[in-house]
């Protein structure tokens, strides 16, 4: 079980493949699990690494409240201790917010940036959908039950009927892993800590001197992708790419189309800048 000293924490990762190092950031609540059906295909054209944020798996869960700058500087110590000295840098969702603080406090550590199902915080983001905030916000059912309905609403319409066997796999995996709350409330506060305008990366993005990409589900109801436009805007150098058969969690949904996407992106060349 690798795991390494960094940040004042020990972090637990895996490493796939070899190439260009593409390092995962997991959304709210994941591990490193997260990416399990991108990992293969990925690691056939990057050194994949991928880790458990501190709040979750097997890397330690230190008392909270955890900022995005704090996650960021824990995936910048990964990466120093595994001797990378750049990386193409992919998060998702909360993972998103890590991954913008990455390339604004670590430029240095960032070659390429992929933000997917993110948004840069403050009052002028696209707002999560009514219907995804009720289920998401449920505390009325039984847990299993507000996990199913999460999946359901966090995937394209349709999704979770017609692919019953991922679902059972995905809520057989969660019953074996449950949240660590104390470690999920400190994670929640990354979130919340980009609420105000001023702590937002709105008005930041323009610093960043990297490709983006920025990678959506067409149906994401819990960020919704007209973010994508937003972000893009933002940022001086930004493509985007919306995946027409997913929603928010297109990693396990749509692993193939979200794999290709970034592929293509990390292997375009960058013009040479003097």
């Amino acid at each position: 079980m690798p795991k390494i000293k960094a940040n004042d924490i020990e972090i637990y990762y895996e490493t796939s493949g070899s190439g260009e190092p593409l390092v995962l950031i997991s959304g709210l609540g994941y591990p490193l699990w997260q990416w399990h059906k991108m990992i293969p295909i990925l690691a056939e054209h990057f050194r994949v690494i991928a880790f458990d944020n501190r709040g979750v798996g097997q890397t330690d869960k230190p008392a909270g409240p955890y900022s995005a700058r704090m996650l960021a500087a824990d995936t910048a110590g990964l990466l120093e201790a595994l001797g990378v000295e750049k990386a193409v840098v992919m998060g998702h969702s909360m993972g998103g917010f890590v991954a913008q603080a990455m390339a604004l406090d670590f430029p240095e550590k960032v070659g390429k940036l992929v933000l997917c199902s993110t948004n840069f915080g403050g009052p002028r983001h696209a707002p999560i959908t009514p219907e995804a905030w009720a289920v998401l916000s449920d505390t009325t059912s039984d847990p299993l039950t507000r996990f199913t309905n999460g999946l359901k609403v966090s995937t394209t319409p349709g999704w979770a009927e017609s692919h019953p066997d991922e679902v059972q796999a995905w809520v057989r995996w969660r019953i074996a892993n449950p949240l660590d709350l104390a470690g999920y409330q400190s994670q929640i506060a990354i979130g919340l800590g980009l609420v105000a305008e001023a702590a937002s990366f709105e008005n930041k993005l323009p610093g960043v001197r990297v490709p983006a990409l920025v990678l959506f589900g067409a149906h994401d109801k819990v960020v919704p992708p007209a973010n994508a436009d937003l972000l893009a805007a933002k940022l001086p150098d930004a493509r985007i790419v919306i995946l027409p058969d997913a929603g928010h969690f297109f990693p396990i949904e749509t692993p193939e189309a979200a794999s290709q996407a970034v592929i293509d992106f990390a292997q375009q060349e960058v013009p040479h800048q003097d």
